[in-house]
């Protein structure tokens, strides 16, 4: 089985709060900017740095290998998924979704449980991602539920397909819950790209996944960075913020 094909069970990530584990002050007095651990394709990754992004806010990046996790992400998070980000004051933020929150307020863009389209980012966090597991993932599961798991999947994305009435959820430019959701729909059409690409009464979501593969803002965080090893220089992230 390729790496892609084992991220999600490496960085299965629950969204349920905030951490507020605290560092050594030596440490905290030797960084300027925030850290974040991440895995490049990691969806949950994904989209912390997708906030963090379009935020403009900077911070050094440390590339994980989930098979060779830093002796410090799992001080900081015992848990041992990504993204990890490690704040100034030594608060530690390990959910995706509370990054993502922090980044919108950071900069006074406070995203409320009621906004418009919350309820498809938690249901993609529950539902979808259970039925995506046991779908792209078929044989670490039942192999012989693979296209119940598919879908059911389907089912979330076809209420999606009726809500797109523009090019993103948000309008002209995507906002909070399409930068939610949407690292997941890549997930699942990695699985069958041809199948997902041909069902027929799917269009806009897949235009709303190919607009999105092809829109700078996911391409940006998308380079490429080596394995982050203690002591190594930092590397920043989102420099046009710094």
């Amino acid at each position: 089985m390729s790496a892609e094909n084992s991220i999600s069970v490496l960085c299965p990530g629950t969204h349920s709060g905030m951490g507020d584990r605290m560092v050594a002050a030596s440490e905290n007095a030797r960084r300027e900017r925030p850290v974040l651990y991440s895995f490049r394709r990691c969806p949950y990754a994904m989209r912390a740095r997708l906030a963090l992004s379009v935020n403009e806010i900077a911070v050094d990046l440390r590339e994980v290998v989930l098979c060779d996790k830093p002796a410090h992400m799992l001080e900081l998070s015992p848990k041992g998924t990504v993204p990890v980000l490690w704040l100034e004051d030594g608060s530690v933020i390990d959910e995706s979704l509370d990054i993502m929150k922090w980044a919108w307020a950071f900069v006074g863009r406070a995203i409320p449980e009621d906004a418009p389209h919350y309820d498809l980012v938690e249901q993609i966090d529950s539902t979808f991602k259970f039925h995506l597991d046991r779908y792209k993932y078929a044989t670490r599961y039942d192999p012989a539920a693979a296209e119940d798991h598919r879908a059911a999947g389907m089912q979330i994305l076809l209420a999606i397909e009726a809500l797109l009435d523009r090019d993103w959820l948000a309008g002209d430019a995507p906002g909070f819950a399409d930068l939610a959701i949407l690292p997941f729909v890549r997930q699942y059409r990695i699985a069958d790209p041809k199948w997902f690409d041909s069902y027929t009464g799917l269009q806009r979501v897949q235009g709303w996944l190919a607009r999105f593969l092809a829109w700078p803002g996911f391409q940006a965080v998308m380079q490429k960075y080596p394995q982050w090893r203690e002591g190594d220089a930092p590397v920043l992230f989102n420099a046009k913020a710094a």
